[in-house]
């Protein structure tokens, strides 16, 4: 089992220290979180709440997630980085597939792009992007960056990007690893057909099983099962070595341990971080 500490909403000037210490305890890799804006006033649209209520505020930290990787990338030598998830149809993929390859390449292939679609239509509406057309958006965009990371001389022609021959200079030796978050049946399709992986949002212990058992029905319809995926669950339960060890036992194969903002509070010291990592090394990823 490999072991993610979520780092959404910690606060950024003690990420590089976070990251060298999760390294040195044993942790696989940490997942930040993505918002390109966060407005005063939502809707209450948000889809892993039955309430709608999202669990952050605007005042929550949300930096630029190509910079914290790179600067933690810089501090340590086997630590993986992803997001879950980067909300990518917001975005122009001429800028997403440089900043990536550039991290990819600083990183020494350490980074996964965990991307989904959104589900803040004011976040949409700010940027100008059609929030109805986000999953289509999102589908191509993936192409364009699959096009772009090869590093030749490339062309594009479709419904949202049109571009003439360009080539993207410096191209990573290894793409990035593109894993797909979502709860959606559609998500899970698309993670299936163009994915290298999934994210899931927070899952419970029970549904793990069908939950596997979905994507690789879905993985063998669209004729990719031979090629390597990992699903990456948070699990809706109190971690304990007795429960990865059975989420283990059912196929799973990565976790993320929740945020620190769940467990300590919005606004936490270093030094409580390190104990909360500390505890979780020593009971569970020490004892695996």
């Amino acid at each position: 089992m490999k072991f993610w500490q979520a780092i959404t909403w910690c606060e950024t000037e003690q990420l590089p220290e976070i990251a060298r210490f999760a390294e040195d305890i044993g942790f696989h890799g940490l997942m930040g979180g993505d918002h390109a804006v966060y407005p005063e006033t939502i809707a209450p649209d948000y889809p892993y709440a039955d309430d709608g209520l999202p669990p952050m505020q605007p005042d929550d930290e949300y930096p630029d997630q190509t910079a914290i990787f790179a600067a933690m990338a810089a501090v340590t030598q086997r630590l993986r980085f992803t997001t879950g998830v980067y909300v990518l149809p917001l975005r122009n993929p001429h800028e997403v597939a440089r900043a990536t390859a550039t991290l990819a390449i600083l990183s020494g292939g350490r980074f996964v792009l965990g991307v989904g679609v959104g589900w803040m239509k004011e976040e949409f509406d700010i940027y100008g992007v059609d929030f109805r057309r986000r999953g289509r958006r999102t589908d191509e965009m993936i192409e364009v960056l699959q096009k772009l990371w090869t590093g030749r001389m490339v062309e594009h022609h479709g419904e949202h990007f049109d571009f003439p021959r360009v080539q993207l200079s410096p191209a990573p030796e290894t793409p990035p690893p593109l894993y797909i978050g979502g709860a959606s049946e559609v998500a899970l399709r698309r993670a299936a057909r163009v994915g290298d992986g999934y994210i899931g949002a927070g899952t419970d212990p029970d549904e793990v099983p069908g939950l596997l058992q979905r994507l690789r029905e879905l993985r063998e319809e669209y004729g990719r099962a031979h090629l390597p995926f990992e699903a990456m669950l948070g699990l809706t339960a109190e971690p304990s070595l007795a429960l990865f060890e059975r989420m283990a036992e059912v196929g799973l194969e990565s976790t993320v341990v929740a945020p620190f903002a769940y467990t300590l509070g919005k606004r936490s010291n270093l030094d409580d971080k390190k104990r909360q990592m500390e505890h979780f090394a020593e009971s569970v990823i020490r004892r695996f």
